[in-house]
């Protein structure tokens, strides 16, 4: 049995167990609960990328020293801010893996939500819904279907509310969190900086992620952008 095949009979036995609660939006439930899961999995990650931050804005100080002492030499700049974030065992990428760690499991879902057959079976999970709309189509479907206010339709508008207040929210928590490690990060890895500057504004791309994925997929990253905002919260406050 494939990796696909397997992630399929999982799903739909959650959605088995969750029908009682959810009805034909079982499917749907038991894709936010994976989500869950997964970032319960990745959380340690989060916390420890959490101290890393609260560390390297500890470092200002001392980088601040460096910049002044080196001011005339980038190069020596860049290696003493290196063996400074090595001394102190603090690393300038630790808060890039939590994400890159959750790539297999949205890839997982795109995958399996945008093929008809897995393992040469038909595809089940095509046939679950969120209320009106199939967890495989995307927004186009939707709007081909019934329209903007369709069934589908009302469903992608209340995912897109739900994005852009969370990632209004994120923006603005990412702004404070972010704004003091960007000197640092780009000091110690040139062009990084510019990343942990753009890093704000991620959150907004999600709402075009949610209108050319799968639903299902979408429903991921929903939720995970969700959880992520709110662990932010919690572990930079």
């Amino acid at each position: 049995m494939s990796v696909f095949s397997l992630f399929v009979h999982l799903v739909e036995r959650f959605a088995d167990v969750l029908e009682p609660l959810f009805h034909a939006s079982a499917a749907a439930a038991a894709i936010i609960l994976f989500t869950a899961l997964v970032r319960l999995l990745v959380h340690p990650l989060s916390r420890a990328a959490a101290r890393g931050q609260k560390a390297r804005a500890a470092l200002q100080p001392r980088i601040a020293e460096l910049r002044g002492k080196h001011a005339r030499d980038p190069e020596k700049l860049q290696r003493a801010v290196l063996e400074l974030h090595a001394e102190e065992k603090v690393s300038p990428l630790s808060g890039c893996l939590p994400s890159l760690l959750q790539a297999p499991a949205f890839l997982l879902l795109y995958y399996v939500f945008s093929h008809s057959t897995i393992g040469g079976e038909t595809n089940g999970l095509l046939t679950h819904r969120l209320l009106d709309a199939p967890l495989g189509d995307r927004w186009t479907d939707a709007l081909a279907a019934g329209g903007m206010f369709g069934g589908a339709g009302i469903v992608y508008l209340a995912l897109f509310a739900v994005v852009a207040a969370v990632a209004t929210f994120g923006y603005r928590l990412a702004r404070r969190t972010t704004a003091a490690s960007a000197a640092t990060v780009e000091e110690g890895t040139p062009g990084l900086g510019a990343v942990v500057k753009v890093m704000p504004f991620l959150s907004f791309f999600t709402l075009v992620t949610v209108a050319v994925v799968p639903l299902a997929a979408a429903l991921y990253v929903v939720t995970s952008t969700a959880w992520s905002v709110v662990e932010r919260a919690v572990l930079y406050r």
